[in-house]
């Protein structure tokens, strides 16, 4: 009896279309049939009896054969076809975070070549896209409402060329002061010349310092900028974004927005930033000292019968601990009516604006097959204090008893937008003990908020990692249950964005792990070109739906317990060459 071997040929990229089966006989072809195709590009796989597939050289395959195929369908291909389509359902894209300055400060695309080796690098490497910063102070430096999108344009073009997909970011803050800034990239020079006669529009700390990172809150509304509000300038950037891309919008290239809504494109107040002399784990001062939010406080304390409060005078400073002060300390300010009073108009600000600003992205790409996208801060680390001190100042109304996420969480649903957070990767046992870090915790905490709120949920590293163990614990949150053989996972994340692409990334061995976790992350399934196949079509995109009433906001602060969280991934990495490692010391240790 001959040993015979199937082999699908894919032209693609993923299981989906008509998959064409060789029988194979001591390497001679017998009696082909096409059943389905498999997008592979030039690659014929065969799947061996654990059902994972080998490569096999399609240039060994004679291509006289295609002209002898039939078109009958198989009953066992459709079977095949439906155990990958279950277990595409448990595919994660992996999208790569470009350098900072790709674009540069005078708006120009300057190293094409190189770019494009490391685009082609990631593409063959199976990663889904990319994500980009389109930086406001860039685009719109030259005056109110004078945008060169040319740059940007063949960036997005190279993109496109190589056959990968993109997340715009609506960066409407200045790099540079923050962990990881590489380059500095102010606002706008004519932003910052209005500044200069009116500082306060700038977030500000009790001391008087202002942040010129992003601009405060306070403005939002004010027609101060040439006649515009803060919110009428991102909305007229995102409108002309939509103007002068609509070719890579409707192309499909651009699949998702993600809007910034404060420093480092996050939803947070500048409560910790190196320029003012913070150091890890401080836990940050409030910033609503400028007059107009100021203004705003004391009518908000008026309104609620107490004229006589005023913004906190006893929570310290940037590197203070949470004990040092009378408001973050035992039985503090945080706990009392006033505290409360304070704490709740400041978290509420934060939501509001994103609100706001996000209900102009929606009118802005309204129709478009786009998803819109806001970034939330993993503020990880007084997690495990009773205050919570630093979620508290950065505007995250977090504590035991009180879920400061979810409330964010349904305001993003009302715009359809993806819940994007951070430090996927932190472990617990890699922090500081004194600290009292809780970075498992907060994650667990806020992606079950999001998936509570009927949210897609995506996430990124906060900071480079090139090891597994920071590799198997995105993985781990990914699919905090693991796969599932029978379709969807009930919890999986939307996407993962790795942070970021650069020369030591692509060195040989870290390039090797971080290849093995984007199989991973694909549920050891080939990259999928269509979205389809793994529930990520993207629709028109909708007008928002009604704004949630104060109440309706409040009501999701409280506290539900998380999803359940498995100890590790199913789909870890193993480092053979530390587990080698360990073995070698362990064998010399026995001979000493």
């Amino acid at each position: 009896m001959l040993n015979t071997t199937s082999i699908v040929c894919s032209t693609q990229g993923c299981w989906g279309s008509d998959k064409l089966r060789l029988q194979l006989c001591g390497g001679a072809v017998f009696h082909p049939t096409i059943h389905r195709i498999e997008c592979v590009q030039g690659v014929v796989k065969a799947p061996g009896q654990t059902g994972r597939i080998s490569s096999v050289d399609i240039t060994k395959i004679p291509k006289a054969v295609a002209s002898e195929f039939s078109t009958d369908e198989m009953p066992e291909a459709r079977t095949a076809s439906t155990y990958d389509e279950r277990m595409l359902a448990n595919y994660v894209p992996v999208y790569v975070m470009l350098q900072l300055g790709v674009i540069s400060n005078d708006n120009v695309f300057e190293d094409r070549p190189k770019i494009e080796r490391q685009l082609k690098e990631l593409r063959a490497a199976g990663v889904d896209g990319v994500m980009v910063d389109v930086w406001w102070g860039i685009v719109e430096s030259k005056g109110p409402k004078q945008y060169d999108w040319s740059a940007y344009r063949s960036l997005f073009a190279l993109v496109q060329e190589c056959g990968l997909k993109l997340q715009a970011i609506m960066s409407f803050h200045r790099c540079g002061g923050n962990v990881g800034d590489v380059v500095t990239i102010p606002l706008p020079k004519w932003v910052l010349g209005i500044g200069e006669t009116d500082p306060d529009v700038f977030y500000t700390n009790r001391k008087g310092n202002r942040n010129e990172e992003y601009l405060t809150i306070g403005v939002d509304s004010q027609p101060i900028f040439h006649g515009r509000t803060a919110v009428q300038m991102y909305s007229d950037y995102m409108k002309s974004f939509r103007e002068n891309m609509s070719d890579f919008l409707e192309a499909g290239l651009i699949i998702d927005i993600e809007v910034g809504l404060g420093p480092a494109g996050e939803l947070r107040y500048p409560s910790y930033t190196g320029t003012q002399g913070w150091i890890f784990p401080g836990i940050g001062e409030f910033q609503c000292y400028d007059k107009y939010l100021e203004a705003e406080f004391k009518e908000a304390a008026m309104n609620a019968g107490h004229p006589e409060w005023g913004l906190p005078d006893n929570a310290g400073e940037y590197n203070d601990t949470p004990a040092s002060t009378e408001f973050f300390g035992l039985n503090g300010t945080y706990l009392t009516e006033k505290g409360k009073f304070f704490l709740t108009w400041y978290s509420n600000k934060l939501i509001n604006h994103g609100d706001e600003i996000l209900d102009e992205a929606n009118k802005a790409f309204l129709g478009c097959k786009v998803k819109l996208a806001a970034k939330i801060a993993g503020i990880h680390w007084w997690y495990k204090s009773p205050s919570h001190a630093a979620e508290l100042t950065s505007g995250y109304y977090n504590l035991k008893n009180r879920d400061g996420y979810r409330p964010i969480a349904r305001m993003l649903s009302r715009h359809y937008a993806i819940f994007n957070f951070t430090c996927l990767e932190m472990r617990n046992s890699e922090q500081r003990a004194d600290a009292k870090c809780g970075p498992q915790e907060l994650v667990q905490q806020v992606l079950s908020g999001g998936w509570r709120e009927q949210l897609e949920v995506a996430g990124e590293n906060a900071l480079s990692r090139y090891d597994s163990n920071g590799y198997n614990q995105i993985l781990l949150n990914a699919r905090p249950n693991g796969i599932n053989k029978d379709g969807k996972p009930k919890q999986i994340m939307y996407g993962v964005t790795y942070l970021r692409l650069s020369d030591e990334l692509l060195k040989d061995k870290n390039f090797k792990t971080f290849k093995t976790f984007v199989k991973k992350m694909h549920a050891d399934q080939d990259y999928c070109a269509d979205l389809g196949m793994y529930n990520h079509q993207i629709g028109s995109l909708e007008r928002s739906k009604p704004k949630f009433t104060t109440e309706e906001l409040l009501e999701a602060t409280k506290p539900i317990e998380p999803f359940p969280w498995g100890e590790e991934t199913d789909m870890k990495i193993d480092d053979f060459e530390g587990v080698i490692g360990n073995l070698i010391r362990k064998l010399f240790s026995m001979f000493k």
